[in-house]
């Protein structure tokens, strides 16, 4: 019998008070346990860090049950199939799978789906292919749903989910504006990505710079951060303005206990009102009857060049943690995977 591997993995020590700390993270190790009929062993290859794994550090009621205090922090994940008691799988078979932030991992294969590295770069399947290229597709075709001459505004541009947002919303005939912090990023929107227009929400004139890059307001607004970004395109909003709400990454931190001093509520229920806007709030699984269009036509725009993305890869699965507080900071480049094996 082979020997069974060591598995390293990253769990949840304690819930954090406001901004995540390294010390509300924990790593540990296992040896790996024998396989029974019908599952696989998983060698984790690639982990991908996304802002939603914040929530699941709350112990709140959500869409998704929290992680448990000492349970492996979730995300997804490619791995590679070690070894196999199912017949559907063989070893050396890559796979995309949810196995979370750990080095090794055991399933029965119905969570897993085969993946072709010829056809496209693997870690493709956590960003542009995957989940948040998904998660880009669903909200605008079904809540934004640009039309042609439209200015689509969209948070967070240069991350996996808004640089694929601004992306398709061009291929859909709209001008797109981009808002994201720094210079670099801004350029790299203007000009890797083909935005119209970029703005830098850390500028002090950020308002009026966004006011002036959308000189026929906002039709559609993709919101992936709140707090002060959202402030400045409120006023800004069409008549029937269309506002998917993806994630809020400014208030993911707060504690839901302390009251705003600042209630925004009345003036923003009012402007739902007179100009007819539809804020609606999605979770990407909503429409998983699509997917297969997604592939599809995802698949065809990257082949065309028409739907870029960009990766930031921090190495070894240890520095987890530290990359994803960074996140949630801003700090990563594109979308944000972990490579925890080679």
């Amino acid at each position: 019998m082979p020997t069974q591997p060591t598995a390293t993995r990253v769990v949840l020590a304690s819930r954090p008070s406001g901004k995540p700390v390294a010390e509300n993270f924990r790593l540990e190790a296992e040896t790996v346990r024998d396989l029974a009929e019908g599952e696989v062993l998983l060698q984790i290859l690639y982990l991908s860090l996304d802002p939603y794994m914040r929530g699941r550090m709350d112990d709140a009621k959500s869409y998704a049950k929290p992680v448990e205090i000492g349970g492996v922090m979730e995300g997804g994940t490619v791995a590679r199939v070690l070894r196999t008691r199912n017949a559907a799988f063989d070893p050396g078979d890559i796979v995309l799978s949810h196995s979370g932030w750990q080095s090794h991992a055991i399933s029965n294969g119905s969570d897993l789906r085969k993946l072709d590295p010829g056809q496209a770069p693997v870690t493709t399947a956590l960003g542009v292919l995957g989940m948040p290229g998904f998660t880009a597709y669903a909200g605008l075709r079904n809540i934004g749903k640009p039309k042609a001459g439209e200015t689509v505004v969209v948070a967070a541009a240069s991350g996996a989910v808004g640089s694929a947002v601004g992306q398709i919303a061009r291929i859909f005939g709209a001008r797109v504006v981009g808002i994201a912090g720094g210079r670099e990023k801004c350029d790299y929107l203007r000009d890797v990505l083909g935005f119209d227009a970029a703005v830098d929400h850390h500028s002090s004139d950020f308002a009026t710079a966004l006011a002036a890059a959308c000189p026929q307001g906002i039709d559609v607004y993709f919101e992936n951060v709140g707090g002060p970004v959202w402030s400045a395109v409120f006023p800004l909003l069409n008549d029937f303005a269309r506002v998917p709400v993806c994630g809020l990454i400014a208030h993911y931190n707060e504690d839901s206990s302390v009251a705003n001093s600042h209630d925004q509520l009345p003036a923003v229920m009012r402007a739902i009102l007179r100009k007819s806007l539809t804020i609606r709030g999605f979770i990407q699984r909503e429409f998983a009857d699509q997917r297969s269009d997604f592939y599809r036509e995802a698949g065809a725009w990257i082949a065309e060049g028409r739907l870029k993305h960009k990766e930031d890869i921090v190495v070894g699965l240890e520095n987890a943690p530290e990359a994803f507080i960074g996140l949630l900071e801003g700090k990563n480049f594109g979308k944000l995977i972990v490579r925890v094996a080679s």
